[in-house]
């Protein structure tokens, strides 16, 4: 590729307290039994790498028919040549796909203000459940253009965020006007601090596909921007909830993938390293759908209506995703 993909924002430090955001033992002593059947409903999800096998499939289909009526080797390697024109990627192509995966979220600090109230909450150490309803997944539209390695996608990802109450963290700041103690438990002055609904980013990516790998496998990296559209759910004891879909800042992504082709489908494992930075406004209120969340926060925005108070944080997460979509297909060239 003609230029470097720069990195979206300074690699945070990594904190030992936490593996893959799947949870560990000490924050998940109180997980629902029912997670665990949660995870063989995503384990489907593996299966689609057993794909691997579908190309040899029709071709072997062929191949007997064609073995049968010539039984020549002529025909074995048309059969295969067939096949492998098929997959084989030529530009001029749609892919509508769906993926789930599992994120690892880097700590942050998260900052609450209100009247009476400049908080901070050192070095959160967010956890990713992806298995736990709502499931973490996404959908992507891209669109490679002709005669070019070159493509546009329009990626939707629905992670999540959620705050451990039972961490005890370093405090900074004031809480209704009295100083806070230098540390303390979340949940003994949060309800809630969770993006669960999740911690959405809207993007809109530049690919490019790498030096194939035969025709069924095909290497590709991107790099995108866009929008944090999170169900923000946070609840200061002894305040009111703000519990709604909310624009609260820029995200990015940058990513490398493997796309596995058979006829008209295609089967991906993607990495994908996301950053987002956060400033949500603290409305105090129950939302309802995003669309008209989004709406009603403009409109408050357009009538100069300050929100009760808000709270900011950047979510860092390195994301590992599997999928599969539908290609469109286009003509093959005359022979």
């Amino acid at each position: 590729m003609g230029t470097k993909l720069g990195a979206l924002t300074a690699w945070p430090s990594l904190r030992g307290r936490r593996a893959w955001s799947a949870a560990s033992p000490a924050y998940e002593a109180g997980a629902h039994p029912t997670a665990v059947s949660r995870v063989f409903a995503f384990v489907g999800m593996a299966a689609i790498l057993g794909a691997a096998v579908l190309p040899a499939t029709p071709a072997r289909m062929l191949l007997a028919q064609t073995h049968s009526s010539t039984g020549t080797d002529d025909a074995a390697g048309a059969a295969r040549a067939e096949i492998s024109e098929r997959v084989r990627y030529r530009g001029d192509e749609f892919l509508f796909a769906a993926y789930g995966g599992a994120p690892y979220t880097y700590a942050s600090d998260v900052r609450i203000e209100r009247p009476g109230t400049d908080m901070t909450v050192h070095g959160v150490d967010w956890l990713g459940k992806p298995f736990d309803d709502p499931i973490y997944y996404g959908v992507r539209v891209a669109r490679w253009f002709r005669r070019s390695s070159f493509g546009a996608m329009v990626d939707f990802t629905h992670s999540k965020a959620y705050a451990p109450l039972e961490q005890k963290a370093k405090l900074s700041g004031t809480k209704d006007g009295q100083p806070l103690p230098p540390a303390a438990a979340i949940g003994e002055l949060f309800h809630k601090l969770e993006f669960t609904h999740g911690h959405n980013m809207l993007t809109l990516n530049l690919l490019y596909r790498l030096p194939s790998l035969g025709s069924f496998i095909n290497p590709y990296v991107g790099v995108g921007l866009g929008a944090a559209l999170p169900h923000t759910e946070v609840q200061l004891k002894g305040s009111k909830r703000t519990y709604e879909y909310q624009y609260v800042g820029p995200a990015g992504q940058i990513l490398i993938g493997v796309e596995l082709r058979v006829p008209r489908l295609s089967y991906f494992v993607e990495y994908k390293f996301t950053s987002a930075s956060y400033r949500a406004p603290l409305q105090d209120r129950d939302g309802g759908a995003l669309p008209l969340d989004l709406w009603s926060q403009f409109t408050r925005w357009a009538k100069g209506i300050p929100p009760a108070g808000w709270v900011s944080t950047r979510l860092t997460s390195h994301q590992a995703i599997a999928g599969m979509g539908v290609r469109t297909v286009p003509d093959l060239p005359a022979p």
